[in-house]
């Protein structure tokens, strides 16, 4: 692995299963949320860590939109755009990458989520 080596907890076969889950975790936080309270699918590093880290970009990404949107009377609605990126950062997980976002990765790993 190249730069993404202190990501990977530890090495384990990345299975289709782990791919589909981290992907739709990526699309719905429900789904994130579903595969945590698994004891199967959470004992997994990488639905494990794809879960977190959506969950954790997707209520960044709603504090954000929220408040600009609040802020600038509705123009900021625009910025629901925002919302691409994690579909993005799922399409890269069902490829079978730790993706890693910047700032976020290291503040979940420093409060030891994942």
């Amino acid at each position: 692995m190249e730069e993404n080596e202190n990501i990977v907890p530890n090495e384990t076969e990345i299975t289709d299963d782990d791919k589909l889950w981290s992907l739709l975790s990526w699309i719905t936080g429900i789904v994130a949320i579903v595969a945590l309270l698994m004891d199967d699918k959470k004992e997994r590093p990488f639905i494990k860590y794809n879960a977190v880290m959506a969950l954790v970009v997707l209520v960044v990404i709603t504090v954000v939109v929220s408040i600009l949107s609040a802020i600038t009377c509705g123009i900021g609605a625009i910025l629901v755009l925002a919302y691409i990126y994690p579909i993005y950062l799922g399409i890269k997980a069902f490829q079978g990458e730790w993706v890693e976002v910047p700032y976020l990765t290291d503040f979940v790993k420093k409060q030891g989520w994942v």
